[in-house]
Order: structure tokens, then C-alpha cells, then sequence
């Protein structure tokens, strides 16, 4: 039995796929009598036409539709092998865009960066921060670190830690206008609210017994980034739902307190996306296993800091 032509359907893959010989025999790399000689012994293996070509037209046969498919899997396949050799064998080198949120990473994926960097020099790092939800593909985005409770996507998605959010304030703004004592007596104080917070201005709430509690906030200040209202929290100008890795350091310090600790806003969680489809290069797997070393649960400092959260 004569083994398969595996050249000659990826070369076929590449004709379906650009709908031209010259453009097939460019992006291949081959002269333009290769590509011709390589579909003529298909065809002639089959016995039949696979492309209709003339000087003007070029179009799949009946047959061709149904092969296309299938030699689009060998070529996949086969560029997975290479891609997977080459990653045993080859240094991590090359561009990675990354996307993060803006304070999460101004605050956390920035300065981590240099250690990665001198750990890999032939890398490279392009910074998206962003707090808008970008879409990878249409972005060009390699890897992006996202704070939510991900839906069910065409994304692969790698959960590192948890995400608390707490509602925070100064002790002399509560000890002017009381501590609230369940959620919607925050309906009576200043609030500072973040734009891209999925319920708007209606804060939701978990009770310990399963009740939750949901109440509509006068946002006296809202802003598209949470580290925005930082300036105008610590002065006392109201109250914010802030998440753990950006207050945990000012609970510590008692320049803010925590209230409603019987009471959970939804949970949230980090995540460690790339887009789905194809095997994932050596510089992007070094990468993700930088992140999960830094970030995850009980590494990264604020997921350790259990007695931080100082309520009134």
C-alpha cells in the first residue's frame, strides 16, 4: 500500500484555503509548477479533478469541497507536530501581546514583568490594559488575564484565584454618617461607583443564610476604572465596592475599614485566557506558567491576607 501524499494535501489545503496557485505557492514557500505538480498527483491518485482552473477561473470541485476539509485537518495536524518539536527544542523567543485590566495591571501584572523579561530576554511584551472586555481574536491577543465569573466561550480558560469585593469606607466617613448594617442602608450614604460594574448602579448582595439583597446606590462619584476612586475614598467622600487586591493593602493600614461583613457581592475570579484553536507556542506556555507562579491562590499577597479585612 503506498503511503500517503501528505505534502501534496497540504499543499491542496493551502489552494482551497487562498483560492489561488500564486497565493498558495507564496505563502508556502514553493514555485509555482511544485503547487501544480503536487495537485496533478492527486488527482491523478483519484481520478478525477479537484480544482476546475483556467486563466480566469478557479473553483473547487464537488469532490475538491468534500477533500478540502479533510486536507485542512492534515496540514493542522502536521503544523501542530512541528510547533510541538520545535517548542521542546527551541529558547522561548518572539512578541506576545498581552492584555490585562487597567488597575490590575498597573498594580500587579507591570511590575511582574521584569522578572519574566530577564528570565526570557528573546521575549517580548506588548501591554494592552484595558477594563473593557476585548475580544482576542479581532485584538490580536495572545494572552489576557480577565476578572469574572467566566460564561461557557470558545475561550480556554485557566482560573487562578478568587476575587472578593468589599464594601470600604474611612473611619471618620462612617463614624459621621453610621455604619450600614445590611445593604440597602447604603441607599442613604455617598456612594463611588465603578462604570464597568455589571449591575450599573445596583450593588448585589449574599447574606450567610442564602438571601440576597440588592440595592439601587447614589453614585456620587463613578469613574471606568476603580483605582480612580481611590483619591476621593481615602479622603472620606464616600463609600465603594472595591476588590481585594486593590484595598487590601489600605485595610491593612487602617487608612480603610470594611462593613457588611455578613454580606458577599457575587463572586468574581481571575482567570488566565488565550483564544482557542491551534497548539499554543513556547513563549505563551512560559508565560501562563509565570502567572499561575504569581497569581494564584495563596501566592499571590492579597489571597493570603485573611486578617486584613477590618470591619466595624
Amino acid at each position: 500500500m503506498a503511503l500517503p501524499d501528505l505534502e501534496a494535501w497540504a499543499i491542496f489545503a493551502k489552494l482551497a484555503e487562498t483560492g489561488s496557485f500564486t497565493a498558495a505557492a507564496a505563502e508556502l514557500g514553493l514555485s509555482g509548477p511544485t503547487v501544480s505538480k503536487a495537485l496533478t498527483r492527486l488527482e491523478t491518485r483519484f481520478g478525477e479533478k479537484l480544482i476546475h482552473r483556467t486563466s480566469r477561473r478557479f473553483a473547487l470541485t464537488e469532490t475538491g469541497r468534500v477533500l478540502a476539509v479533510r486536507a485542512a485537518q492534515i496540514l493542522a495536524e502536521g503544523e501542530a507536530v512541528e510547533a510541538e518539536a520545535q517548542a521542546k527544542s527551541a529558547a522561548p523567543r518572539g512578541r506576545i501581546r498581552l492584555a490585562a485590566p487597567m488597575s490590575f495591571g498597573i498594580r500587579h501584572v507591570a511590575p511582574a514583568l521584569p522578572a519574566f523579561l530577564a528570565a526570557y530576554p528573546e521575549i517580548s511584551i506588548d501591554l494592552q490594559l484595558d477594563d473593557r472586555v476585548i475580544d482576542l481574536v479581532a485584538g490580536g491577543i495572545d494572552v489576557a488575564l480577565r476578572i469574572a465569573e467566566l460564561p461557557d466561550s470558545g475561550l480556554i480558560a485557566r482560573r487562578l484565584c478568587p476575587v472578593r469585593r468589599w464594601v470600604v469606607g474611612t473611619p471618620a466617613y462612617f463614624a459621621r454618617h453610621g455604619t450600614p448594617l445590611r445593604p440597602r442602608d447604603l441607599a442613604d450614604h455617598a456612594c463611588l461607583g465603578y462604570s464597568y460594574l455589571s449591575g450599573g448602579d445596583v450593588w448585589r448582595f449574599q447574606g450567610q443564610v442564602g438571601v440576597e439583597e440588592a440595592v439601587a446606590i447614589k453614585a456620587r462619584l463613578s469613574a471606568n476604572n476603580a483605582d480612580a476612586l481611590t483619591a476621593s475614598l481615602e479622603a472620606g467622600e464616600g463609600v465603594a465596592l472595591q476588590p481585594d487586591f486593590i484595598a487590601w493593602e489600605a485595610l491593612k493600614a487602617g487608612r480603610l475599614v470594611a462593613v457588611l461583613s455578613d454580606w458577599a457581592a457575587p463572586p468574581l475570579a481571575l482567570n488566565l485566557i488565550t483564544p482557542a484553536g491551534g497548539p499554543r507556542s513556547i513563549r505563551t506556555r512560559v508565560l501562563l506558567d509565570f502567572f499561575v507562579s504569581r497569581f494564584a491562590a495563596g501566592v499571590a499577597p492579597w489571597t493570603i491576607a485573611g486578617d486584613v479585612q477590618r470591619s466595624l
